[in-house]
């Protein structure tokens, strides 16, 4: 007796181009190639490009060689500007994808620039995602992503087997650029809880007490958070290897607060941390980790850095 279910074709897997390949990028997209998909990247940095080859995926020489046979076309890249830059023009996404790709942004950006690229999109028949991601580098290479989605229903659920190969907490917010307001309110969140732990890193060691002891503790506590969890290492050894860059949670702490202008929400401890951000960064510590909001709470207290 034949087996029905062996006779049946298994069915294909969508083909995925993936645009920027920067910390996150990189390994997502090789978790995209550890689950079965076929991954044809781009970006800037040839080692970039060399480390996706070696990982079993296929470097294309621009974006549109990479995004012309894809269906699925996910992006992450730094901010707004390298969105749009990305997006638009003759040499971008929307020119050289085929009519009926899914575009799924992954990028942290302004949820007017999700919108609009999603009106954009659409006359050129391409369907448009706005899916930033929480979790860090950490996250990314895990494959533990909390990822926010904004869009229809239809298109979150053509993507959902591509997520649940990079995350695990995956939501569908709202329409386009919910994602990325919910995303503006996880930055929010999580540097106010970096700023309240490197407050506290501080006051206890100038209070003597054992670090190490006193943070595990607290993270066993109401004080826990995945906050302390992921940056308690970098707080004890002064070990700032950019995870998320303070360049980067300053480019978001910007979203969240004009965001939260335009809508009316008073955010007065955001906005403090905030200019701690900004002025860590004016201080050259951009491009550390941003567990250096440490670094920062230190100098005010009299150290020499």
């Amino acid at each position: 007796m034949s087996d029905t279910h062996a006779d049946s074709p298994r069915p294909t897997r969508p083909a995925i181009a993936w645009i920027g390949l920067g910390i996150m990028g990189s390994p997502m997209s090789e978790n995209l190639v550890k689950a079965g998909y076929d991954v044809t990247g781009f970006t800037l940095e040839q080692d970039k490009l060399d480390r996706l080859a070696a990982a079993g995926g296929t470097a294309a020489g621009s974006i549109a060689e990479a995004v012309r046979d894809a269906d699925v076309v996910i992006t992450m890249v730094p901010a707004s500007p390298q969105v749009e830059a990305i997006a638009y023009g003759p040499d971008g996404i929307l020119e050289n994808a085929k009519s009926g790709a899914l575009l799924i942004d992954m990028s942290s950006i302004t949820p007017r620039t999700s919108v609009d690229l999603a009106k954009a999109a659409k006359d050129k028949g391409i369907r448009v995602l706005d899916a930033p991601v929480s979790g860090g580098e950490a996250g990314a290479v895990e494959a533990v992503l909390s990822i926010m989605v904004g869009g229809e229903q239809a298109d979150f659920d053509t993507a959902k087997p591509i997520f649940e190969a990079l995350g695990r907490t995956i939501v569908l917010c709202g329409p386009h650029g919910s994602g990325q307001t919910v995303k503006a309110a996880n930055q929010l969140i999580v540097a106010v809880n970096i700023q309240a732990c490197a407050e506290a890193v501080v006051f206890l060691e100038k209070s003597g007490v054992d670090l190490t002891a006193a943070l595990d503790v607290l993270n066993g506590g109401l004080a826990g958070s995945t906050v302390l969890t992921r940056k308690k290492d970098n707080f004890l050894n002064r070990d700032f290897k950019p995870g998320f860059r303070i360049d980067l949670h300053h480019k978001d702490m910007g979203i969240v607060t004009d965001a939260a202008r335009n809508v009316g929400a008073a955010l007065p401890v955001g906005a403090v941390v905030a200019q701690l951000v900004a002025s860590l960064r004016a201080q050259g510590d951009g491009g550390l980790d941003h567990s250096a909001l440490l670094r920062a709470v230190e100098r005010l207290s009299g150290a020499r850095l």
